[in-house]
């Protein structure tokens, strides 16, 4: 059997705990008593009160547990002590590889001779067992995790099908996606990620429809990054993985609460990469169209799925246009068709269009950051108070024009038909950049604003590489007609 040393795998995981390099020996061949003392220093027992140790004799062995309170499951616990202080002296094995064989009858057990294994496996909720005379060490894989249920989630709901989600334990996660993929192709391998947090991290697959390279050159990179920790979940990783144009406003990947979404984006040959303590999977590779789609278009009847899917398309359009296109057309009123003149504003306006449309996009994110922070039971009052207040006397005090407040209550009203924030977001900057152009430049300011909104759309890359708007660019007819119309599913021949 390989010898670890102490020192030098301690020193490998970062861990500043101890002097470690004073103390040369191994996990293999040290006494218990030594074992017990420097853990308890790495540990600091006195400090932490939720890390507890606990002394036992197994066998007429002495023995240890270390594990943290809180993720243990006490029946297991129970159970396990009440069979081990029956052993008797006769009924120890030769070797710690026997005794789990024989006397730990629990489904997820392993055995280490690595100081920093126990360190991070005590730390993420396993039981460690120490035993006199025996090398290396038991991790009884007894974790129990605080967890919500897998209710439907409050932003990806549907109006027919599945109603569970992701929530924060990676465990759960996995197994929502094994329960509608029911295949031994469907693979899911584990990393950590961060020197402190050793955040896990997992890779959905299926094993002969992903891309290969792009699965390597994901894995090669989540491998190679050094961080402290991912304290933002989902967004520090990321980040971290694709260092793209910050100024490209456009996201580069999708996420999805909807267990559902992401097993039909892996039997599609996709990679779903789930982060523990996060609810969300991150998708990838992900184009402008993978990122509108949403599970209502293939749990509705086909008709009424290419219904609403092209709505959301309309409607994504519009409300880029509608603010800065109206701001051009009372710039320049010759324009304007015979039958479309009642959209002239007839009220002198104190304050500039482009300056009301400004304070009011500014407004919109400031309810959406009130209503975030306001208790439940005043949401519905103060969400009357403000509509009352903010439209009609904002109106009699000649800060804002009533077709002014018009189009922007449909603005704000229609970002909602995306699901996706980072897209919503998108849109209202290329919005406000084509606003502040037109206004200085007036037509050649709107056209280089849509030309530049376009620009970044089409410049925009996916972690692959590939285009951002594929299959428009390059060009593919019939993957893009499946992008506009949702044809009915048909049986295998």
């Amino acid at each position: 059997m390989t010898s670890y040393s102490l020192s030098s795998q301690t020193s490998s995981t970062g861990n500043p705990a101890g002097n470690t390099g004073a103390n040369s020996k191994s996990l293999s061949h040290t006494k218990l008593e030594d074992k017990i003392i420097y853990l308890n220093q790495q540990f600091r027992l006195e400090e932490n009160f939720d890390l507890i140790s606990r002394n036992i004799e197994i066998g007429g062995r002495k023995a240890c547990f270390y594990f943290v309170n809180g993720f243990c499951k006490d029946e297991l616990m129970q159970k396990l002590l009440q069979q081990f202080m029956e052993m008797k002296p006769e009924d120890m094995p030769d070797n710690i590889e026997q005794f789990a064989e024989k006397y730990v009858p629990y489904i997820e057990v392993e055995i280490t001779r690595e100081y920093p294994r126990v360190f991070a496996s005590v730390l993420s909720g396993q039981l460690v067992l120490l035993l006199e005379g025996y090398e290396g060490c038991l991790l009884i894989d007894s974790r129990t995790y605080p967890a919500r249920g897998v209710d439907e989630p409050e932003k990806d709901k549907v109006l027919r099908g599945s109603k569970d989600g992701f929530v924060e334990t990676l465990t759960f996660n996995t197994a929502l996606i094994r329960r509608r993929i029911r295949n031994t192709d469907l693979t899911m391998e584990i990393k950590q990620v961060g020197v402190s947090s050793k955040t896990d991290v997992v890779i959905c697959y299926m094993k002969k429809r992903v891309d290969m390279e792009l699965l390597q050159r994901i894995e090669e990179r989540i491998d190679a990054l050094k961080v402290d920790a991912l304290s933002m979940n989902q967004e520090s990783l990321a980040e971290c993985l694709f260092r793209g144009k910050w100024f490209n406003p456009f996201p580069k990947f999708k996420y999805s609460e909807r267990p559902d979404t992401a097993a039909a984006q892996i039997l599609e040959g996709d990679i779903v990469i789930l982060v523990d303590n996060s609810p969300y999977a991150m998708i990838v590779p992900s184009s402008i169209f993978d990122i509108i789609d949403e599970a209502d278009d293939y749990y509705l009847p086909p008709l009424t799925g290419t219904y609403l899917r092209l709505t959301r398309f309309l409607i994504a359009l519009v409300t880029y246009f509608l603010t800065p296109t109206y701001l051009l057309l009372m710039q320049n009123q010759e324009m304007i068709p015979e039958f479309l003149r009642f959209i002239i504003i007839q009220d002198q306006s104190n304050v500039p269009i482009v300056i009301q449309f400004f304070l009011l996009e500014l407004a919109i994110d400031g309810l959406k950051l009130a209503a975030i922070n306001t208790p439940n039971m005043l949401s519905t009052p103060l969400s009357i108070m403000a509509g009352l207040v903010l439209s009609e006397f904002a109106v009699k005090s000649g800060w804002f024009n009533t077709e002014v407040l018009l189009y922007m209550a449909f603005v704000a009203i229609a970002n909602y038909t995306q699901s996706n924030y980072e897209l919503g977001y998108a849109l209202k900057f290329m919005r406000m950049l084509t606003l502040l152009l037109t206004f200085f430049f007036n037509k050649i300011g709107f056209v280089i604003g849509v030309v530049i909104s376009v620009g970044s759309l089409c410049m925009n890359k996916t972690i692959s590489g590939k285009s951002f708007i594929y299959p428009l660019i390059p060009f593919d007819g019939k993957k893009l007609l499946r992008r506009f119309i949702r044809f009915p599913l048909r049986s295998e021949e």
